[in-house]
């Protein structure tokens, strides 16, 4: 629930390649959440007999990629230690090698602000394992260990040992005591899905909106209280609920456009239709446009009215950028009873009668309203 607290709380995500939030989510069914929430399935591994644990020389090598080169073994079978400042207090957190620390869930595991937590500096990584930055683990370490829930399921894997240049190989679980096991990575594609057991995959997403069930924590630190029907005094329940307008609308432009500007969906177009008279000094034009408009504003359908006096190309082009989904222009057939009528989605335009034009574009926005 981070920082506002409370019971629980929900996002409301949009896809998007500038998002700023990485959302998992499951296409079979349909599970999601962001990655700093998204429950991590553990990989089991085979069992394996455990061997005897030993010290192994390991010179300059004091990253997975390092090791990995140097001991020609996957990623998979080392646990990588990881030190750091809860606070004032250093601890340490074990996920496997090719997996990354979630310092949300983290901070949620030890009850402690995200802000209050941080990776240690290498002088106290020094002081506390008494080997240099890359060479620490578990085994003989004397503050907390956190492991995530797949270190439980590894056996024989490899650890920093405590000293510059060395490592242990064929560590079983026998070998230290973890202060806590649980869920303490962040999920990647194609890890498992905790709802229904397929690979999950990722994008980047907007948050849009969001919702805290905060409960009674505010309104009884205030000493907050109504009368009930009874003349009772209750404390009552709290909840915050946020959209981001700014988030939405830029999160529905960067989906619907395309090289001439904004292709706004009907449901989100801040007009529906917009009547383009070619010719503003024409009367003629003039007043079946205004005839139009107004037609359209007794329908109850949003739309807008270009009289300036400009050139016909710049009135399109600007019609086209600003994204209304209809265009009905009035030009030189009006003396025919004609005007064309186009959607912004579509390249092709047709010549229609005027009283044609006005039901088809009430009768497209409906349909698209009602999807």
């Amino acid at each position: 629930t981070g920082a506002m607290g409370g019971s629980g709380s929900q996002e409301f995500m949009v896809k998007s390649e500038s998002g700023e939030a990485v959302i998992a989510y499951c296409p079979v069914c349909g599970y999601a959440a962001n990655d700093e929430k998204a429950a991590c399935v553990p990989e089991k591994m085979e069992p394996e007999e455990a061997k005897t644990i030993h010290k192994i020389h390991t010179p300059k090598a004091g990253t997975i990629e390092e090791l990995v080169e140097f001991l020609g073994t996957d990623s998979k079978h080392f646990a990588k230690t990881l030190i750091y400042m809860a606070g004032e207090e250093p601890i340490a957190v074990m996920v496997r090698g090719d997996r990354e620390v979630n310092e949300t869930k983290l901070a949620n595991l030890l009850g402690i602000n995200e802000q209050d937590l941080a990776l240690a500096e290498a002088d106290v990584v020094t002081a506390v394992t008494g080997a240099r930055v890359g060479f620490a683990g578990p085994v003989g370490l004397s503050i907390p260990v956190y492991c995530d829930l797949e270190i439980a399921h590894m056996y024989n894997y490899i650890v920093g040992a405590n000293e510059s240049d060395y490592h242990y190989e064929n560590v079983n679980a026998s070998d230290f005591e973890p202060k806590a096991i649980a869920d303490l990575r962040t999920i990647v594609a194609g890890d498992v899905c905790p709802k229904c057991g397929q690979p999950v995959e990722t994008t980047r997403g907007v948050e849009v909106g969001h919702i805290f069930k905060l409960g009674r924590k505010y309104t009884e630190a205030l000493d907050c209280t109504y009368l009930d029907e009874n003349g009772k005094a209750e404390t009552p329940i709290m909840g915050c609920y946020g959209i981001g307008v700014n988030r939405t609308l830029a999160a529905v432009i960067e989906q619907y456009n395309d090289e001439n500007g904004i292709i706004w969906p009907v449901s989100a177009a801040p007009y529906q239709v917009i009547v383009v008279p070619v010719n503003s000094q024409d009367a003629l034009q003039m007043e079946m446009a205004e005839e139009i408009y107004n037609q359209l504003r007794a329908a109850g359908i949003e739309a807008m009215l270009d009289d300036r006096n400009e050139r016909p190309g710049v009135k399109f082009k600007d019609a086209d950028l600003i994204g209304i989904p209809v265009r009905i222009t009035v030009g030189k057939k009006a003396t025919d009873g004609l005007v064309e009528y186009k959607l912004r989605q579509e390249a092709d335009s047709r010549d229609v009668a005027k009283d044609e034009a006005i039901s088809a574009a009430i009768d497209w926005i409906q349909s698209e309203l009602n999807k």
